[in-house]
């Protein structure tokens, strides 16, 4: 199944994510799902804002479809990049799911409470992984209907 947005073009998705081998494993579980998806990887938090706001060496980035967030992330950590997305009347409607290996209740309950679409823990494994990713991509990426992008 091939995965594409209204208009026939890839999905953009930003990968908010600190690990080079979480980015690799992610890279590799959508490649293997065979998902039509231009994904755009942030290493932490500043960086994540900046693509969102098309600025600096990002300032002609996309506005993502889909943002899939860590929590602990160097310089500016997830909670507050969530805050910032959400308060943001031309970022809030992008779907963001929380990915991360917290297993904490006070992440999960904080991460709702800024308003996280949904939380996932973070496979150790690479076929649990792989399938984590797998269903990330069935259903907010081929079942669910996205918020048409905002031109800024």
């Amino acid at each position: 199944m091939t995965t594409r947005k209204q208009d026939g073009m890839p999905l953009e998705v930003l990968l908010v994510e600190d690990s080079p081998g979480d980015v690799r494993l992610t890279q590799e579980a959508f490649r293997d799902a065979q998902a039509l998806i231009n994904l755009h990887i942030a290493f932490d938090g500043v960086d994540a804002m900046e693509f969102l706001n098309r600025e600096g060496t990002h300032g002609g980035a996309p506005r993502p479809d889909f943002i899939l967030l860590d929590l602990n992330l160097p310089r500016m950590d997830g909670r507050e990049v969530l805050v910032q997305i959400k308060s943001d009347e031309s970022l809030r409607t992008i779907p963001v799911v929380i990915l991360t290996t917290s297993e904490d209740e006070a992440d999960i309950v904080k991460s709702y409470e800024l308003q996280a679409n949904c939380y996932l823990k973070k496979p150790v494994q690479f076929e649990a992984f792989e399938k984590l990713v797998r269903s990330i991509n069935d259903f907010w990426l081929t079942t669910v209907t996205l918020p048409q992008q905002r031109r800024a």
